[in-house]
């Protein structure tokens, strides 16, 4: 290996540096046949080296901020850190690969694979079934092989899309991964980037989507080494919870803004990802035009190159413009997350309204709202706040948010990080599960919640000393806004303890016992249902309220047999020889049946008798049922039954008319 001896004569030949005529050079160590390129930012640096083992090489002066250089005769392997001004050599921030962790030598790494994926066009069209994964509890492995092997699970269960929490190279051998530092390099102790696209490959063999959960709101606080090379990365104006924000609007925004954005297509372009959740969006502060959050959209379409995409964020103010196109000054985002749907059925199974659930009642109006119009807070009164949440958007249907009733947040912010099932009555549970997955928002599921895993998820962050100490102090202050962490007085699970991460980690093996192998049935069979009704495809359901806590969806369609009808009851058992809602009426010469319950025996239910009978209606308590329409039996046979099907499809149309006109108006 050729290199030049300690005292950084400059390298032989110029830097082919990668570049995007947008957004600049894109640093990093970038493999060539004959040698390495090297590039990286340093505002602020009169001279950087990169040292590899003893050897020291100048890197020559691009422009004000950029320093490159051509090294030949290295190559995959080949451990690097830069030197500024003849400083301490630091890790590289924009490095691939951190094998020793953030703290560690930066790795040169080959990006070539051999992709089989060549069918794949990307998340298919319509209702996405998303699962939350986080990599280091998903199997006791915790590496990305593991949860390769996994993948099979998925598919049998229906999910059509993987989303990953981040898996950005992080301090310490444990936590959730929101406090990044590299934001180019895979977690080093989940396996190599190879072993990342390995995961994506098979998952789109196996026809799942990925999507990458990314962090633009901050950086970690142990590991970043950004501030060395770019001290003004970081806001001076704009603070979120976890610290200063990048710095999009101010004088890092040269840095910052590229930064973000050659991240974005370096994920979709060199890993095959399709699609991106941004974590707390509020949080990327950003006064300039146009907003970055617009310009990470773009990028991400940009780099997929006609492969189909998904795009989501959180955003706990529920702003509706981030769903709207560019052309009227938003985002273009595919859907947002819908925390009131947690929110609401979260207090309709647990009868807790606490702290953030103090605004909800969880009762049916509730659930029809969420169910036909999306959000509930669209610019009320939110008293929790004490401000007006969200804003009117009745252009913005269920369809465009993705709805859960878990996900890793809202798990470990119970007080022993208790999954939905360990908390409410199982019926209660079912039912809410059918409502979820049969209804219009794309569904979320955390990992494990397919078969009530009864694992607990905890918060965990592996760090010592004072930080170790202050994310014990904040976790507890955090949760002090729960009556019930308040009484308790402590945290049930210390973040820093590796016990806290063996609790969380899930058992492959629970999913075939009982009663786990029940609950996956539950879900498996749901998915099932939602992806293959026609009446389900796309359309958002009419609904009405039926009691406190009883509810009806209905979805219509051309062909009468396949209208469909959704009763949810989360009260008692209900019996009425009549009842006044004209949404309970079945087609024209036909009655409803029983297609499905969430009390069926294969579920651990009762079972379920008819709903709709000569006598009336008996809705059982805590369950949900699906029903379809049958041919009475005077109807089914002769000029008569003929009759009242055109007369049962004539009536079908102009409900659609009817209901169309008034959503446009």
């Amino acid at each position: 290996m050729s290199r030049t001896e300690p005292g950084a004569q400059p390298a032989s030949g110029a830097a082919m540096i990668t570049s995007d005529a947008r957004r600049g050079p894109v640093p990093g160590a970038i493999l060539r046949p004959d040698g390495v390129d090297f590039c990286v930012h340093a505002t602020h640096a009169r001279r950087v080296d990169v040292v590899i083992d003893d050897t020291r090489v100048a890197l020559e002066r691009v422009d004000d901020v950029t320093f490159a250089a051509f090294v030949p005769d290295v190559g995959a392997g080949t451990r690097y850190r830069y030197s500024l001004d003849g400083g301490d050599p630091l890790p590289d921030p924009w490095s691939r690969w951190q094998p020793d962790g953030p703290h560690g030598a930066s790795c040169v790494v080959d990006p070539s694979f051999e992709w089989t994926d060549a069918g794949w066009n990307g998340v298919a069209p319509g209702r996405q079934f998303l699962y939350e994964m986080h990599v280091g509890t998903f199997t006791r492995e915790r590496t990305w092989r593991a949860a390769t092997s996994r993948l099979e699970h998925l598919v049998e269960l229906g999910i059509t899309a993987v989303e990953l929490m981040p898996i950005v190279e992080f301090a310490g051998e444990f936590g959730w991964g929101y406090d990044g530092v590299h934001l180019f390099a895979p977690y080093h102790l989940y396996g190599t980037p190879s072993d990342v696209r390995a995961f994506v490959n098979r998952a789109h063999e196996l026809g799942l989507a990925v999507i990458l959960d990314v962090v633009y709101n901050h950086l970690g606080p142990d590991g970043n080494y950004m501030l060395h090379y770019v001290p003004e990365f970081l806001s001076t104006r704009h603070r979120t919870d976890w610290g200063a924000c990048p710095d999009f609007d101010g004088p890092g925004a040269r840095i910052a803004r590229p930064f973000v954005l050659q991240n974005v297509a370096y994920w979709i372009r060199e890993f095959r990802f399709d699609g991106l959740r941004i974590d707390a969006s509020q949080d990327v502060k950003d006064t300039s035009r146009p907003h970055i959050l617009a310009e990470i959209v773009r990028t991400a379409r940009e780099a997929a190159a006609g492969r189909r995409i998904l795009i989501t964020c959180e955003n706990e103010p529920q702003n509706a413009n981030l769903l709207r196109p560019f052309e009227d000054g938003g985002c273009a985002m595919d859907a947002l997350w819908n925390d009131d749907f947690h929110h609401s059925a979260r207090v309709a199974a647990t009868g807790r309204a606490e702290a953030y659930y103090t605004d909800y009642t969880g009762n049916a109006q509730e659930l029809v709202s969420l169910a036909t119009r999306g959000w509930l807070y669209q610019g009320q009164r939110y008293a929790w706040q004490d401000q007006r949440r969200g804003r009117y958007a009745p252009d913005i249907g269920p369809d465009r948010l993705v709805a859960y009733l878990q996900n890793h947040d809202q798990v470990a912010n119970s007080l022993h990080g208790e999954r939905l099932h360990a908390m409410a009555d199982p019926g209660v549970v079912r039912a809410l599960t059918a409502f979820l997955l049969l209804g219009p928002s794309h569904a979320l599921i955390f990992q494990g919640q397919e078969y009530a895993a009864p694992q607990p998820f905890y918060y965990f962050a592996d760090h010592g000393g004072e930080l170790g100490e202050s994310v014990v102090r904040g976790r507890a202050e955090f949760l002090t806004q729960f009556a019930t962490f308040a009484a308790a007085g402590s945290l049930p699970a210390d973040p820093r303890a590796r016990e806290t991460l063996e609790r969380s980690t899930l058992d492959v093996a629970d999913r075939e016992r009982t009663p786990h192998a029940q609950w996956f049935a539950l879900h498996r069979d749901l998915i099932a249902l939602a992806r293959s009704e026609p009446a389900l495809q796309g359309r958002v359901p009419a609904g009405a309220v039926l009691g406190p806590h009883t509810l009806l969806l209905r979805w219509d369609h051309d062909d009468v047999a396949a209208a469909r009808l959704l009763i949810v009851n989360l009260g008692r058992l209900v019996r009425r020889p009549s009842i006044a809602e004209p949404l309970l009426a079945p087609p024209f010469g036909y009655a409803w049946s029983v297609q499905w319950s969430s009390d069926d025996v294969r579920y651990g239910g009762p079972g379920t008798p008819e709903v709709e009978t000569d006598r009336g209606w008996t809705l059982p308590a805590h369950a949900a049922v699906l029903l379809r329409p049958r041919p009475e039996p005077s109807r089914r046979r002769g000029r008569r039954g003929a009759e009242s099907a055109d007369a049962a499809r004539a009536d079908a149309r102009r409900a659609r008319r009817t209901r169309t006109s008034r959503e446009r108006s």
